[in-house]
């Protein structure tokens, strides 16, 4: 009697292998996403006042806004800005957390004085914060990812000297330093090429941090331009309409970004699993 065959033990009851999947599907979609994005621009700016404030049909499948855009176009293309300037904020801020991790390993005055300024960060009220940011830099598309950069990075900057202090311990580290290698060298050398995949996972981890913060400033009118088709001004609009029954303005929008936000959360734990030993033998 003839079994089917089993798969190998590497792939079988793998947890961390249907993260992974997942995680690329993800992004293949999201890549597919931005390069739509020409295409959805020319469809979302496209005015039909003849298809005004259509309910969801099988023409427009998430309805049309006041001036008779379709709106999937125009959240589509809503998350596509969203995601670059998520992408770009949360890069921004990894860089500036890795500075600073990495000089605070370099002496103990200089640790002292992140910790003092990750301290002193963290005690400011967050979105004013964002706001003034925002506000002084003038809004605009700069001005939300500098203001989102600026404030995402105490977090991660913590969990990277936590770490650089431990790998400080590691034999090799000890080693290095024995044979008269400076503090320079080493840390370039041995401690940020540790630190590679924490940064790779906190950043991806910031990402819907960001995406949210960039949509709740450009709500409140402080960071992009009411011209563009962003999350943000696409659910500040809405508020006009909600109560006279034009309840799609807002849910699908809304519910983009929240899946979108979702995903990314989800795609940056799997890499967590995956990357970082402690998680992946849970």
């Amino acid at each position: 009697m003839s079994t089917a065959p089993t798969p190998p033990l590497a792939l079988r009851g793998n947890p961390r292998l249907g993260l992974a999947l997942g995680s690329l599907a993800l992004l293949v979609a999201l890549a597919a996403l931005l390069l739509m994005q020409p295409q959805l621009a020319e469809r979302a700016a496209a005015s039909d006042f003849q298809a005004r404030l259509l309910a969801p049909g099988a023409e427009h499948w998430f309805g049309t806004d006041v001036l008779g855009r379709d709106l999937l176009a125009r959240t589509l293309q809503g998350l596509a800005l969203s995601l670059w300037v998520g992408a770009a904020a949360a890069l921004l801020g990894t860089l500036i957390a890795l500075s600073l991790a990495a000089l605070a390993s370099l002496d103990r005055r200089l640790d002292a004085m992140v910790g003092l300024l990750v301290d002193s960060v963290l005690g400011l009220p967050h979105l004013i914060l964002l706001i003034l940011i925002a506000f002084a830099l003038g809004g605009g598309t700069q001005a939300v990812i500098i203001a989102v950069a600026l404030t995402h990075w105490p977090s991660l900057t913590r969990v990277l000297r936590a770490e650089l202090l431990q790998l400080q311990q590691a034999d090799y580290v000890r080693l290095s330093r024995r044979f008269g290698k400076s503090r320079r060298y080493v840390v370039w050398h041995h401690l940020l090429p540790a630190l590679l995949p924490h940064c790779l996972v906190g950043g991806l981890l910031l990402f819907p941090h960001a995406i949210l913060h960039e949509a709740a400033l450009t709500f409140l009118g402080f960071g992009l331009s009411p011209g563009q088709p962003a999350i943000g001004v696409l659910l500040a609009e809405s508020m006009r309409y909600l109560s006279a029954g034009y309840w799609w303005l807002g849910v699908f929008p809304g519910l983009g970004l929240l899946l979108l936000v979702l995903a990314f959360d989800r795609l940056g734990n799997a890499l967590r699993r995956l990357l970082t030993p402690r998680e992946a033998q849970q």
